[in-house]
């Protein structure tokens, strides 16, 4: 019994102390828009956008101060009547195209994406080249020409 009382103790410890860092979580009201419909276009744009900080997570699931910010430049332009392109293109102008949570295909991604695989095929190649050349028989020499074999006999008389 005295154990279970420590245990929920210790609990309830842990959980005060998280508290705060729980509640830094919660987003703050005020940064909402007050038209639901461009509230809702906030959040689809805000979703695509990588948390600079988390790098994980978009700038609506992120609570780091810097994802607030964005969230807020983001309702400001929604705010102004900018399109969702627009708001993407001053985003991806500002901070390149890292803060999109899925970048455009491009020569670069496609180059990013299949390094792996090229990697895979040039290890796999040298292998089997090194292989090869390890299990060759070794190529017999050629015959002496009779010069050498005439310089032979002069060296060995001895």
């Amino acid at each position: 019994m005295m154990m279970l009382r420590r245990l929920s103790a210790l609990f309830l410890g842990c959980a005060l102390l998280l508290a705060p860092v729980l509640v830094l979580a919660v987003d703050d009201p005020a940064e909402m828009l007050p038209n639901p419909q461009e509230e809702a276009r906030a959040e689809a744009i805000g979703s695509q956008l990588r948390c600079l900080v988390c790098q994980n997570e978009s700038i609506e699931d992120s609570s780091a101060g810097l994802a607030r910010d964005l969230r807020r430049v983001v309702r400001e332009h929604v705010a102004k009547g900018e399109s969702n392109r627009q708001i993407m293109d001053w985003m991806v102008n500002r901070y390149g195209n890292f803060i999109r949570l899925s970048p455009p295909l491009s020569n670069g991604t496609l180059l990013l994406w299949s390094m792996p695989v090229l990697a895979l095929l040039l290890g796999l190649t040298t292998a089997f080249f090194a292989y090869r050349r390890r299990n060759a028989a070794p190529a017999a020499p050629p015959p002496l020409t009779a010069e050498e074999k005439a310089r032979l006999a002069d060296l060995t008389k001895d």
